[in-house]
């Protein structure tokens, strides 16, 4: 895989953390899940969040050298999250997209 492809990846999956991440907060899964009544899965969610970022801390690895892969990190992290934060400004229903089925269960 080239370089471009292992950074498209990490930004994905950064996303992806950030966004698990926050729906793993009751005060956001109630932003984007308003109309039902489930309660999330807050250990799988962090776990997947968890999970990803790692993943994602990887990809970076595999497409740059060390110094040059923690500072992409960071710099995806600061993008994902902010992403996210205005996701849930507005447009928090947006966020069920990203929340598999596995993910809602309680």
């Amino acid at each position: 895989m080239t370089d471009t492809l292992w950074l498209l990846c990490a930004a994905l999956l950064m996303l992806l953390a950030t966004c698990w991440l926050a729906l793993s907060l009751q005060s956001h899964w109630r932003q984007a899940f308003a109309r039902t009544d489930a309660t999330p899965a807050t250990k799988r969610l962090r776990v997947a969040g968890w999970t990803a970022l790692l993943l994602s801390a990887l990809c970076c690895l595999k497409a740059d050298h060390p110094s040059m892969a923690v500072l992409v990190w960071f710099t995806l992290f600061s993008a994902a999250a902010m992403t996210t934060s205005m996701l849930l400004s507005y447009r928090p229903l947006w966020l069920r997209l990203v929340c598999p089925p596995l993910l809602r269960l309680s």
